[in-house]
């Protein structure tokens, strides 16, 4: 009974992943090939998401935010006659292999390349070149893709495609410690 719940969980897992790339479509992102969104686009995509493209293979996880508007010209906004009716708005595009980490602000008027990763909580407020592993408040570049892939080489492991039973049976043996450990 527990794989025939986790079997549905995974097959409903990988509806939500659809569904919300044919929502944020519906909204107006631009969206290429082979894209996953990890939460609500309503949440991700904010008040204009017409203004925002993502390429091929993009990634974005839970709790991510692209804005695509400056709201603090509200206060102006109540300042100023002049600024009575102002609003200001920036597209964001978003290149092709982008993984995008939990809790990551974009801010209005970036463009990241292509082959990024994004470290999570990171605020991107500039232009992130192709090639890069970004990270920090405001996000910096740290590493270009090379080094990162050389940082990861010794501890990757072939998980990919396996059932969650199955991966967590591969886990027990590689961290029998961790999972001997009791409270």
């Amino acid at each position: 009974m527990n794989r025939f719940i986790k079997l549905i969980y995974w097959a409903l897992y990988r509806l939500h992943i659809v569904s919300s790339v044919k929502v944020a479509k519906k909204m107006g992102v631009c969206c290429g090939n082979g894209c996953r969104i990890l939460d609500n686009p309503f949440k991700v995509f904010g008040s204009e998401p017409f203004l925002i493209k993502l390429g091929d293979n993009v990634e974005i996880t839970n709790g991510t935010r692209i804005i695509t508007h400056d709201g603090g010209l509200w206060v102006l906004r109540n300042c100023d006659i002049q600024f009575k009716k102002a609003d200001f708005f920036s597209p964001v595009k978003i290149g092709n292999n982008v993984f995008i980490g939990v809790n990551t602000i974009i801010l209005p008027g970036v463009t990241i390349g292509n082959n990024v990763v994004i470290g999570a909580g990171s605020v991107i407020t500039k232009d992130i070149p192709s090639n890069s592993v970004v990270c920090g408040v405001p996000a910096r570049v740290v590493k270009n893709l090379d080094e990162y892939k050389k940082s990861k080489i010794s501890s990757i492991v072939n998980t990919k495609g396996l059932s969650c039973v199955e991966k967590r049976e591969f886990l027990e043996k590689a961290y029998p410690k961790w999972f001997g450990e009791t409270k």
